[in-house]
């Protein structure tokens, strides 16, 4: 047990780099930022699947191929988009905290596939949850920013944030269902071919960035950021990616379910950590309270779902979890 929380312990260090990499690249808009993400994803991917292309193109199917389009633009690149855009805007703790709120969200969105928990019982759950949004959203709207913010641009950066949160619960739930109707792939398997057809989609937008206004950045960049940019999104596609999904399985084989779940705000504690730390400074009041209720409400929510989960079977987090970021 004590080898299966470090393992997820370090899964959420590793995830935690996501809404990191915009802060550090502020220069690079949302388009670039994903484009180039997923494309050495798609490249980490394509390396795993080689060694057994012939067996996954053989038993791949329209409905399969569609399935994975369909769940690479919602559960990657709109959702990375959203996020990047969230972190420009209104920085790393408003958007973590705000997509933090996975589990409760994929909780509900779910509920009739693996057992409905009354919503009386998550009430008091749900209550802290939504008392900790509000913190961060009145400490977003009273800061007083080095580089003033207006108004307008905070709030686009709220619904970006809430953007992300909705295309990655559609696509954690959608995910474990379409898994759970489909024998022919294992989970790895699966997260490959997901890899493979993400960075396909990445390399395409490589296409909308050249006839986009934006795509002038290219050339007012210095040499040196534009190694920073690949450097960092070859640490995702490895770290955040490869490595961070197979410590998370690792944990989720050694752990019980109502410990595996609750390590999954390692991701949003992490995220808050490293910003802090880049940006220097301890947290204000109102984030530390929205920290304590976002993590007291996702835990308290998660032990809810659990009690009524059978012996051995995996809540819909824990599913959704392992093709995370």
């Amino acid at each position: 047990m004590q080898r299966g929380v470090a393992y997820g312990v370090m899964a959420g260090a590793l995830w935690g780099m996501v809404f990191l990499v915009p802060r550090v690249l502020p220069d690079f808009s949302p388009l670039l930022l994903s484009a180039g993400r997923y494309t050495m994803y798609g490249v980490v991917s394509l390396a795993a699947a080689l060694p057994i292309a012939r067996s996954l193109v053989k038993r791949l199917t329209r409905a399969d191929l569609g399935a994975l389009v369909k769940l690479a633009l919602a559960g990657n690149l709109l959702y990375y988009l959203l996020l990047t855009a969230a972190v420009h805007m209104v920085g790393i703790a408003p958007a973590s905290l705000i997509v933090g709120v996975l589990p409760v969200t994929v909780t509900l969105l779910g509920r009739r596939d693996h057992g409905a928990v009354p919503l009386a019982r998550l009430a008091w759950p749900l209550a802290m949850v939504m008392a900790g949004i509000a913190c961060i959203n009145v400490d977003v709207f009273t800061v007083a920013d080095s580089t003033p913010v207006s108004i307008v641009t905070k709030l686009a950066g709220l619904a970006c944030a809430v953007g992300a949160l909705a295309c990655w619960t559609w696509f954690a739930v959608e995910n474990t269902r379409y898994l759970q109707r489909q024998t022919h792939f294992s989970g790895n398997e699966w997260s490959v071919l997901w890899g493979v057809i993400t960075g396909a989609l990445g390399a395409a937008l490589w296409l909308v960035v050249a006839v986009l206004p934006s795509g002038s950045l290219q050339s007012t960049l210095a040499d040196t950021r534009w190694h920073t940019f690949w450097a960092l999104n070859l640490a995702l596609a490895i770290g955040a990616s490869w490595l961070g999904n197979g410590l998370w399985n690792a944990a989720s084989k050694r752990l019980p379910l109502t410990l595996s779940g609750q390590l999954i705000v390692f991701e949003t504690l992490f995220a808050l950590l490293y910003a802090f730390i880049y940006d220097q400074r301890l947290p204000r009041p109102l984030e530390t309270a929205a920290i304590v209720l976002l993590v007291a409400g996702v835990s308290w929510s998660v032990r809810q779902h659990a009690g009524d989960a059978s012996s051995g079977e995996r809540s819909i987090e824990e599913k959704a979890q392992v093709s995370a970021h």
